[in-house]
């Protein structure tokens, strides 16, 4: 259950960084920082969903630690995107609450699965 609630809120997050990638790239005529928070900020959904459907538990918690990455890259161009002015306050706060609300589940599940795989 936790494992397709995760891909899902991640899918959904990657539906508004597709969203803001369209608006920064449009309105702002940002082009450089957008693109590298779009393929991050997608990848995170993709790779949570491949652990879905791994082969192990240990392919399971790769996959899951390459989301978790993907998500803490987000966090980053999240960050600088509003630290040079092309993110709002109200945008920024929202958009990096649910990355790191992503990260904690991550955390969890990885920690989780490690704990009773031993």
């Amino acid at each position: 259950m936790a494992k397709s609630l995760v891909a899902q809120k991640a899918f959904d997050f990657a539906i508004r960084i597709v969203k803001l990638y369209v608006f920064l790239k449009d309105q702002k005529q940002e082009y450089v920082l957008s693109k590298q928070l779009l393929r991050c900020g997608t990848s995170i959904g993709a790779n949570a969903e491949e652990a879905v459907a791994a082969q192990s538990r240990l392919d399971f918690v790769h996959k899951l630690h390459i989301a978790l990455k993907e998500a803490r890259e987000t966090s980053y161009w999240l960050r600088l995107l509003y630290a040079v002015g092309f993110l709002e306050q109200a945008a920024f706060e929202s958009m990096h609450k649910d990355c790191l609300e992503i990260q904690k589940m991550l955390s969890s599940i990885i920690l989780t699965s490690k704990k009773n795989h031993s």
